[in-house]
């Protein structure tokens, strides 16, 4: 079969809610991905931070292949023993007193509204049913119903009304609008440490710590949504340490599997995780053995490669000769770690596939912003080829 062949068969039979570029990608390792022609590409997206670790990593492959080899699935109707040594490990790397696995970052997003909706109830008495939770506009959460409910962007709720009551919207970034936002019936303050959908968009200096500061005054739960942004990305283990708070509780996903299954989970104190009881909330593959050992290992790979150091010292290098790169249409060039945007004068899309001709594989975001993301394994010299690239392609 063709190139051709491939993008002609996922027309016919796939749902149409991605625009891909048109690479058919067939393997890859580290940082690099090889088409069907066997021709190389530099990997800038990271499957959405998923691949932090690089792809294909032997070490998580080996735990998933071993662990395949003995026991995959029990759901949660029995114990595992593989689950109480990612809870303990989840806890000795992030301090968060609780675990609670699920799969996609959706689903854990989904579950920290739950347990910021029962908390408001049972242990800060709102009135059953008037529980209020703060969120940022411009935000990327998931696209579930409830998520999108208060989603900012209109391609994201259109036709997919009515929607799911009970969240407010400020701007991001202003701490003065959060603060104007609570009122009594307020659970929880919902925010990405930086907005990654959204292109790239860092809050002020002092943002977080004064929100963490304002739900500790008004006894509002601080939610840190750390699925892109956290396990290293942005330089630091979470992206909200770089102000040094500590959330009530922290969604994380994506990387926390090293793009090999789909893992993520609830990390919360034992205040908010109080509020779950049997049957209360669950997942048939939550928390199962397969996804438990791969992202043990995944883990392991973050703190023994030393990625998260990694990041912020490459990313500062990655930033630093972008930011040389002289060009009528680059608008702005901005990051944190290995998580940079390339804001543009117009349209980003031409450029992500002039890039691909490059050979680098890239994805606009928000129309106007090239996003550069590899995976945290990048070298040096990686780097310098891909800047010399984007210089020829930014400066045409």
């Amino acid at each position: 079969m063709t190139v051709t062949d491939y993008l002609e068969l996922e027309e016919q039979f796939g749902a149409h809610n991605y625009h891909p570029l048109d690479v058919v990608v067939q393997r890859a390792e580290g940082v690099w991905m090889y088409d069907m022609d066997g021709r190389r590409y530099l990997d800038c997206l990271a499957a959405y931070s998923a691949v932090n670790q690089g792809h294909c990593h032997p070490r998580i492959v080996k735990a998933c292949t071993d662990q395949a080899r003995r026991l995959t699935l029990t759901s949660r109707a029995f114990r595992n023993d593989q689950f109480p040594l990612l809870l303990k490990q989840l806890h000795d790397l992030t301090g968060m007193d609780m675990a609670l696995l699920m799969n996609s970052g959706a689903e854990a997003v989904e579950t920290a509204l739950k347990a910021a909706r029962k908390w408001g109830h049972k242990v800060k008495g709102i009135p059953e049913g008037q529980a209020e939770i703060i969120v940022c506009a411009n935000n990327f959460h998931g696209r579930t119903i409830t998520i999108v409910s208060f989603s900012t962007d209109e391609q994201y709720r259109d036709g997919f009304g009515p929607f799911t009551p009970g969240f407010t919207v400020i701007p991001f970034g202003d701490a003065d609008a959060l603060e104007r936002a609570v009122t009594p019936n307020t659970c929880t303050f919902l925010v990405e440490p930086i907005q990654g959908e959204a292109g790239i968009i860092i809050p002020p200096d002092g943002y977080l710590k004064r929100a963490e500061a304002i739900c500790r005054t008004h006894h509002v739960l601080f939610i840190t949504d750390e699925i892109q942004s956290g396990l290293g990305r942005a330089g630091r283990l979470f992206a909200h340490q770089h102000e040094g708070v500590k959330p009530d509780a922290i969604i994380i996903g994506k990387a926390l599997a090293g793009g090999l299954y789909p893992v993520s989970a609830l990390l919360a104190t034992r205040e908010v995780m109080g509020v779950f009881h049997p049957g209360d909330h669950g997942s048939t593959f939550g928390g199962n053995p397969l996804a438990c050992a791969i992202a043990r290992a995944a883990l392991d790979v973050i703190v023994d490669e030393g990625l998260v150091q990694r990041s912020a010292k490459l990313g500062t290098y990655f930033l630093d000769r972008l930011k040389t790169i002289q060009s009528p249409v680059v608008k702005e060039v901005r990051g944190r770690g290995l998580w940079i945007a390339i804001e543009l004068t117009g349209p980003a899309r031409p450029y992500c596939e002039a890039l691909q001709t490059e050979g680098i594989l890239c994805k606009e975001t928000h129309e106007h912003v090239i996003r550069i993301a590899p995976p945290l394994v990048i070298e040096v010299d990686e780097i310098d080829w891909a800047v010399e690239r984007i210089r020829k392609v930014l400066t045409k």
